[in-house]
C-alpha cells in the first residue's frame, strides 16, 4: 500500500490531502480541521465527512453549525462569556450564541503547515497556530499543533500538543465538532457509546452539576425520531471508551484517549448528519470546573482522536 501527501494552493488558504489507495482525507490549514473523509467502496466514493464545499465557503460559514471546528481554548457554552480566574474576571469578546460564548476562540484561526511526511504505512500533516491573547477575555498566549495522520484500515487520527510560556498556570479545554453522514438519515442511523450518564442542562444548555442516568446508547440505539444535544461521561473503566455510528453496512468508530473523557452529541434539525464532538473538558468548564485542564507553563499536554471507517464490500 501506497501513502501520498500533496497541497492544494489554488484556494484561500492550502488544503493538505492525506491519501492511499482506497482512502483520502482533506485537512483544511484553514481551521486546522479534516473537512473530507472518503473511502472507495465497492458501491462508488463514500465522503462521511458533512464538510464544506471549498475553503472560501469555510470562511463565509464557520459559525453556521461550526462544521468540523476545532474547539479551543473552551468547549461549547461558556455562562454569558464570563469567568474568573487567579483573582481576575473575564468575559469573552469573539462569538456567541445569545446568552453564551460558544466554541471557543480558533474555530477560523489559520494554521501554517511545519511538515509533511508519507511512508508505506502512513501520510500526515503537521500544522501549528499561535493564539496571541486577541480576545481581551482570555488574555494567555498558547501554541497548538495538529498532527493528522492517515494510516492503512481507513484510520485517521488527529493528535493536538498544547503548550505556552506564561509565568503562571493556564485554563484550557479543547474539542472537535465534526458532523458524520453515512448516507440517508439521522433517523436511519444506530448510535452506540460507552456511557450511561449524561450531564443534566438547563434551558440554555448549561450543566446544573448534576449527573442524568441515560442508558440506551450503552447497547446502541436507534436515533429514529430522537433529538440529541447533550453531554456524556464516557465510562472511564474501560481502556479506550468507543463510539460507533452505523448504517447500511457502514461504521465509524470513535476512539479518543484518557484526555477526551467527554462525548457531545448534537443532531441538527435537518437530519442529514450527526455532530459527534470528543470533548476534554464539559461545557462551562471554567465555571464548574468539569474537565478543566491548567496548563503549566513550558509543560506540553497532549489530546489525540481516531477515526475508523468500515463498510461492507470495500
Amino acid at each position: 500500500m501506497s501513502f501520498e501527501v500533496s497541497i492544494n494552493a489554488q484556494q484561500q488558504h492550502p488544503i493538505i490531502t492525506l491519501k492511499n489507495d482506497n482512502t483520502t482525507a482533506d485537512i483544511y490549514a484553514f481551521g486546522g480541521f479534516v473537512n473530507a473523509f472518503i473511502l472507495q467502496t465497492a458501491n462508488g466514493l463514500l465522503n462521511v465527512i458533512d464538510g464544506f464545499t471549498s475553503v472560501e465557503d469555510a470562511i463565509a460559514n464557520a459559525t453556521n453549525g461550526f462544521k468540523s471546528s476545532f474547539l479551543s481554548p473552551f468547549t461549547c457554552r461558556m455562562n454569558k462569556g464570563e469567568y474568573a480566574f487567579a483573582g481576575g474576571n473575564y468575559k469573552i469578546e469573539k462569538f456567541y450564541l445569545p446568552p453564551h460564548a460558544i466554541h471557543g476562540l480558533l474555530f477560523d484561526a489559520v494554521y501554517d503547515i511545519i511538515e509533511t511526511n508519507s511512508s508505506n504505512v502512513e501520510a500526515s500533516v503537521t500544522l501549528q497556530h499561535t493564539y496571541l491573547a486577541t480576545d481581551k477575555g482570555y488574555p494567555f498566549t498558547f501554541t497548538v499543533q495538529h498532527v493528522w495522520v492517515l494510516r492503512a484500515n481507513n484510520e485517521l487520527s488527529v493528535t493536538t500538543t498544547v503548550h505556552h510560556t506564561n509565568t503562571t498556570a493556564i485554563p484550557y479545554a479543547q474539542g472537535w465538532h465534526p458532523y458524520f453522514t453515512l448516507g440517508g438519515t439521522v433517523d436511519n442511523y444506530t448510535l452506540q457509546f460507552d456511557s450511561n450518564a449524561m450531564l443534566e442542562f438547563d434551558n440554555t444548555l448549561i450543566p446544573t452539576g448534576n449527573d442524568i442516568a441515560r442508558t440506551e446508547f450503552a447497547a446502541g440505539a436507534s436515533l429514529n425520531g430522537v433529538f440529541v444535544d447533550n453531554c456524556f461521561k464516557l465510562n472511564t473503566e474501560t481502556q479506550q471508551p468507543k463510539c460507533v455510528l452505523s448504517y447500511n453496512g457502514v461504521s465509524v468508530t470513535i476512539v479518543p484517549d484518557s484526555s477526551y473523557p467527554f462525548l457531545q452529541v448534537y443532531t441538527p434539525n435537518h437530519r442529514q448528519s450527526i455532530a459527534i464532538e470528543n470533548l476534554s473538558g464539559a461545557p462551562d468548564c471554567f465555571n464548574n470546573g468539569i474537565g478543566l485542564c491548567l496548563i503549566e507553563p513550558n509543560v506540553s499536554i497532549i489530546f489525540t482522536t481516531s477515526y475508523f471507517v468500515t463498510a461492507t464490500h470495500i
